[in-house]
Formats: structure tokens, C-alpha cells, sequence
């Protein structure tokens, strides 16, 4: 099974709204996840506007040393990636997965305000249990 270590969720104005730590070695503070998630918005908006190809989405993986950081943007410009361990396959599907969470749980929560912090208990709770390899909630593709 894949290893992954973080996941964050940033709204389209580039504000983390949900952090998660899967069991990474090197555990990250409070400050350190905001300027890791500004860092990443930027970058990703920087890549849109500079790419030579027509119609660039932004940074999709990265490709690093000791980690892959994967991307999911969705229309209204929410940001959901993580950080796996290097190779790490079926990561595409798994944030289509976390997306899937994400409106089921949050977006249809009476009482969430979108662009707002998430704290949901459901939410958290069906994540984790997919991520760790839980079965309840199928899924189109598996990222074992």
C-alpha cells in the first residue's frame, strides 16, 4: 500500500482550510502547514500563468528526492493534494476520492461556510478510515 504522509485542502483564495498528518516523520506545526500550503498556491498559480502550453491547469506532481506531491484542483479552484512517498500509484484516484468525501461530508453540511476551516467530524472520520485502508466507502480505483 501506498504511504501516504499529508494531506491539505486550500480554498481558491489560496487559505488552508483542512490539514491532516498521516504519519509522517517529520510532524509539521500549525505555521508550517499555512506557509507549506501558501507556498504550494503560489507555485501552482505561478505555473498557470507561465507555462508555455495553452490552457495550463497548474502543477499537477512533483517529483521530489524523498516525496511525490500530488494535485487535484476542481472547478471552483479548491486545492487538494498530499504528500506520499516516492512512486506512489493510484494517488489521482485517492484525491478524486478525498473530493468525493469532501462534498458528501462538508459541502452538504448544513452548517459548513464554504471557503471556511473544515471541521467536521465525518469528514475526518471516513478519510482516515480510506486512507488507512477502510472499506466503507467503495471507490472507482484503489491507490494500493
Amino acid at each position: 500500500m501506498s504511504q501516504v504522509y499529508n494531506l491539505f485542502v486550500i480554498n481558491k483564495s489560496g487559505g488552508l482550510i483542512y490539514y491532516k498528518d498521516f504519519g509522517s516523520t517529520a510532524k509539521l506545526d500549525t505555521n508550517n502547514s499555512l506557509q507549506l500550503a501558501s507556498v504550494w498556491h503560489s507555485l501552482h498559480a505561478i505555473s498557470m500563468e507561465f507555462s508555455p502550453v495553452p490552457d495550463c491547469t497548474g502543477i499537477e506532481f512533483l517529483e521530489a528526492d524523498n516525496f511525490d506531491l500530488h494535485c487535484f484542483q476542481t472547478l471552483t479552484g479548491t486545492k487538494f493534494f498530499v504528500v506520499t512517498e516516492t512512486g506512489a500509484v493510484g494517488i489521482d484516484g485517492l484525491l478524486r476520492v478525498v473530493y468525493e468525501l469532501y462534498a458528501d461530508y462538508v459541502l452538504k453540511n448544513p452548517f459548513y461556510e464554504v471557503e471556511m476551516p473544515i471541521r467536521c467530524e465525518l469528514f475526518d472520520y471516513h478519510l482516515s478510515n480510506h486512507i488507512r485502508g477502510g472499506k466503507d466507502r467503495p471507490t472507482g480505483g484503489s491507490f494500493r
